[in-house]
C-alpha cells in the first residue's frame, strides 16, 4: 500500500469525523422553541463529557420522583463548594425554571455555560468566580408540557406548568419546604452559600416598552453593608450595562394604585416564602429577572442571557468588593440585637425613575360592555414617576441566646437542619427557664394558600417561667450564621414564621373542658377561697355588658384562670433563652 494511499486514507477519515453541534435546541429551532427536560440534561451531560471544567450531578429529589440537577463551571476543575470558598472564589447562582412556562433562563443558560467554557474572554470572567446552575427547578411541572396555560405569554410554543407535581407553587415554599424540590434546594443553597442568586422569569401585568424589569433584594430588608454594595456599585452597573445593550432595565412594574397611567411604581417586597426572601436571610443578594410576557420569545431570551453575561462579569471585577461587603455582613449580623419581623411600605418616600410604558386608557368591553383597560402602543411615552422602595418596621424583636425545641416538633426540626441550623440534643432531662409565648390572638385566611391556611396579626403575651424538657429536645444558639433565619422562623409574629405557617397548630386546640352543671360547684367554691378572683370578675362584668349577661362566659373565665386550665393550650412550644 502507498504512502500517497494512506495519506488520503487519512485525510478522508479526518474530514468525516464531525464537528460537535454545540447549538442548543433553542438555537436550532425557530426562535419560539424551549428546550424538553430531557434535551436540557443530555446537553449539560455532553458539555460535562467534553469540558473538564464543567460537572453536571444530581443534588437532591423532587416530588416527581427524578432528581434534581445543578451544574457547575469552575476553571480549575474544582467543585467542592468548601475548597473553592477556601480559594475566595465568588459563587454566582442561577436558577431556573421554578415556573417551567417561564423557561428564558433555562434556554439562555444553556448557552451561557457553553460560551463560557468555549470563548476565550467569557472564561477569563470566571477566574476567581464559580458558576452554579440549577437547569430546571420544577422539575416536575417541566414534563407536564402546553401550549395554552400561560394565557398571557407570547411564546414559546410549548411550555411547562407552573404547579409542580403536588400543585405547588415552588416560589411560596422556601420556608415551609411541603416540596421535596425545596428541600433539596435548601441543602443545595447551604453547600455553597452563595454571593448572589438568580431566579428567572416571565412576567404578568401592564404593558411597557421593556424587555426585562428586575426584582433586586429590597435594600432596606437586606443588611446594610450588602446593601450600600447593591446600591451603589452592582445595580447601577447592571442599569448601565444593560441600557448599553439596548436592554432597558425597569424595576419590577407594579404600578402604585392599580391605574393604567403609571402614576408610580411600588416596590417587591420579598418575604422569605420566595427566592429571593429565603436567600437574604443568609446574606445573600438576590435578583429575579422578569422578561416581559408579550414581547416575542427570541429578545425574551436574549436579554435573560445578556443579563447573566452582565452579572457574571461584574462579580468579577468587583469580587474584592463584594466579598469584603458579605463578610461584614456576616460579622454584624453575628453581633445583631434587633431583627425586623414585619415590613410596611413608606409612601412620604420616593425616588424618581425614568419610565417608557405605553398610554393605557379605558374603552368599552367586547364581553361586558364595561370599561376595561387597553395599552396603545402606537402611543409610546418616557416620563419621570415616582419609585416607592423605602420600607420602615412594623415590629421587632430582641435577639435571644437561644431556642430550646422539643424534638416533639420534628417537622420544624427537619427544616432547620434543611437550612443549615446547628442544633444540641440535651444529654439529659431538665429544667429551663426563659421567655415562653401565649398566643393571645391571630387572624387565619379564609381559603387555603399553597396547601396551608395561613396566620396572620398574631399576637403573643410573654411570661417567663422555668419549663421542663426532655433528653434530645434540641438547644440552638443563635451565635451561627442562621441567625436571622431562626428568628424569621421561629419568632410567630413573623409574616413567614412556622407558626403563620401551621406547623404549630395543634397547641391552638383544648383537650380537656368541663360540664357545666360539675363545674358551677368548683368554680364558686374557688371564688370563696379567692376573693381577689371575685373581685376581679366583677370588675370584667362592669365592664363588658356582654360578658356579665353571659352565665357561659363567666364560667369560662373562672375556669381559665384555675388550676384545671390545660397550661399547654396556646402555649408555643419554643422556649427563648435570654
Amino acid at each position: 500500500m502507498s504512502a500517497t494511499f494512506l495519506s488520503a486514507l487519512f485525510l478522508t477519515t479526518a474530514v468525516a469525523t464531525p464537528t460537535p453541534d454545540w447549538r442548543t435546541p433553542f438555537e436550532k429551532g425557530n426562535g419560539n422553541t424551549t428546550t424538553t427536560h430531557a434535551e436540557c440534561i443530555a446537553y449539560y451531560q455532553q458539555l460535562d463529557a467534553a469540558y473538564p471544567e464543567i460537572q453536571l450531578r444530581e443534588a437532591g429529589l423532587t416530588d416527581s420522583g427524578r432528581p434534581l440537577h445543578e451544574v457547575v463551571v469552575s476553571l480549575d476543575g474544582d467543585f467542592d463548594p468548601a475548597s473553592l470558598r477556601a480559594k475566595g472564589r465568588r459563587v454566582v447562582f442561577i436558577q431556573n425554571g421554578i415556573h417551567p412556562g417561564e423557561p428564558e433562563g433555562i434556554d439562555a443558560s444553556m448557552m451561557l455555560a457553553r460560551d463560557y467554557v468555549q470563548k476565550k474572554e467569557l472564561r477569563r470572567q470566571l477566574a476567581d468566580v464559580v458558576l452554579v446552575l440549577i437547569p430546571i427547578y420544577n422539575v416536575d411541572g417541566s414534563f407536564n408540557r402546553n401550549s395554552t396555560t400561560r394565557t398571557n405569554q407570547n411564546g414559546p410554543e410549548s411550555y411547562g406548568f407552573r404547579g409542580n407535581a403536588r400543585n405547588l407553587d415552588l416560589n411560596r415554599d422556601y420556608i415551609k419546604q411541603d416540596s421535596h424540590n425545596a428541600r433539596s434546594f435548601a441543602q443545595l443553597f447551604q453547600r455553597w452559600q452563595p454571593d448572589v442568586y438568580v431566579d428567572t422569569h416571565t412576567s404578568n401585568g401592564a404593558d411597557y416598552q421593556y424587555t426585562m424589569t428586575l426584582i433586586a433584594t429590597q435594600k432596606d430588608k437586606l443588611h446594610p453593608a450588602l446593601s450600600q454594595y447593591m446600591q451603589q456599585r452592582l445595580l447601577p452597573a447592571l442599569y448601565g450595562g444593560m441600557d448599553r445593550k439596548k436592554w432597558y432595565l425597569t424595576p419590577y412594574v407594579d404600578f402604585e394604585g392599580r391605574t393604567p397611567d403609571a402614576r408610580g411604581l411600588v416596590g417587591f417586597l420579598e418575604t422569605p416564602r420566595y427566592s429571593t426572601g429565603y436567600t437574604t436571610l443568609f446574606n445573600t443578594i438576590g435578583f429575579v429577572t422578569e422578561t416581559h410576557m408579550l414581547k416575542t420569545y427570541t429578545p425574551r431570551v436574549r436579554a435573560t442571557y445578556d443579563f447573566l453575561d452582565l452579572l457574571i462579569r461584574q462579580v468579577h471585577q468587583d469580587g474584592a468588593a463584594l466579598a469584603q461587603a458579605r463578610a461584614a455582613a456576616t460579622e454584624q449580623t453575628r453581633t445583631q440585637q434587633q431583627f425586623t419581623l414585619g415590613w410596611k411600605l413608606d409612601t412620604t418616600q420616593a425616588e424618581q425613575f425614568r419610565f417608557r410604558g405605553y398610554a393605557g386608557k379605558m374603552k368599552p368591553s367586547e364581553v361586558s360592555g364595561l370599561p376595561r383597560l387597553a395599552y396603545d402602543r402606537q402611543a409610546p411615552y418616557t416620563k419621570s414617576i415616582p419609585y416607592y422602595n423605602t420600607f420602615r418596621p412594623t415590629a421587632t424583636v430582641q435577639r435571644p441566646r437561644a431556642y430550646v425545641i422539643p424534638q416533639a416538633w420534628g417537622e420544624v426540626v427537619e427544616r432547620l437542619r434543611l437550612s443549615g441550623v446547628q442544633m444540641r440534643p440535651l444529654s439529659a432531662d431538665t429544667i429551663i427557664s426563659g421567655e415562653t409565648y401565649y398566643i393571645q390572638d391571630y387572624k387565619t385566611g379564609q381559603r387555603p394558600y399553597e396547601g396551608h391556611y395561613l396566620h396572620n396579626q398574631v399576637q403573643v403575651r410573654t411570661v417567663r417561667q422555668p419549663r421542663p424538657f426532655l433528653r434530645g429536645d434540641y438547644v440552638v444558639s443563635l451565635n451561627q450564621p442562621a441567625a436571622r433565619y431562626l428568628i424569621e422562623t421561629l419568632e410567630p409574629q413573623a409574616t413567614d414564621s412556622f407558626f403563620a405557617w401551621g406547623f404549630f397548630d395543634s397547641i391552638l386546640q383544648q383537650k380537656e373542658y368541663f360540664s357545666d352543671y360539675v363545674f358551677e360547684d368548683v368554680a364558686a367554691e374557688l371564688l370563696r377561697r379567692k376573693p381577689e378572683l371575685r373581685a376581679q370578675l366583677e370588675v370584667k362584668k362592669k365592664a363588658d355588658p356582654a360578658f356579665a349577661a353571659s352565665a357561659a362566659a363567666q364560667l369560662d373565665w373562672v375556669y381559665r384562670q384555675s388550676e384545671h386550665y390545660e397550661a399547654s393550650h396556646l402555649r408555643y412550644p419554643v422556649l427563648r433563652v435570654l
